[in-house]
């Protein structure tokens, strides 16, 4: 069942998420949930707030062939797509940062230039709670920091550049406008 995704102007995407303290059916079948919204909406990921939720929880999935780096080569190999990633953090980076292109299913149709770490360390838990560490780089690395600012409630728009908001003004307007009518 695809879960309604809550767009830019609703509450809850400004709301820090609180830590999962049990992995349960609930919180599998919530991640199941969110799986099924995000290939809906081709997505790469999802965090628990994005579907009014408070859990500190977020999913991705990158294409093996969006998961390539200036040299064509596999930046990720190891890591097993998809991936939960319940009560994540964000443990250390490197220095280098890149300067990317970021879209959001909580802001339709509207991109910006964003500035993230190359690479990230993390630590989270896995759906059968188990917890584990990541090193990524690239585009996962940047889906791994969208999302997770999610989870501090950090959206799109407080990561781009004053012009950018400027240029996209009237349409941020008019998805809070329309938020707001649908809630």
């Amino acid at each position: 069942m695809s879960l309604p995704i809550c767009t830019y102007g609703n509450p809850v995407l400004r709301q820090k998420a609180v830590d999962v303290m049990v992995v349960d059916d609930d919180i599998r079948a919530l991640a199941k949930e969110m799986f099924e919204t995000m290939y809906a909406e081709n997505g790469v990921g999802l965090a628990a707030e994005q579907v009014g939720r408070t859990e500190r929880l977020f999913i991705v999935d990158i294409p093996a062939d969006s998961d390539v780096g200036d040299d064509g080569r596999r930046e990720n190999p190891s890591v097993e797509m998809p991936l939960v990633c319940i009560n994540p953090k964000i443990t250390g980076h490197t220095a280098d940062v890149q300067v990317g292109p970021e879209g959001c299913l909580s802001f339709p149709e509207i991109f910006a230039n964003v500035e993230r770490w190359y690479e990230v360390d993390a630590e989270y838990i896995d759906l059968d709670g188990i917890p584990r560490t990541i090193h990524a780089k690239g585009l996962l690395a940047r889906a791994i920091q969208h999302e997770s600012d999610h989870l501090d409630g950090v959206l799109l728009v407080d990561r781009m550049s004053h012009v950018k908001k400027v240029a996209i003004g009237g349409k941020l307007k008019r998805l809070v406008k329309e938020t707001k009518k649908a809630l």
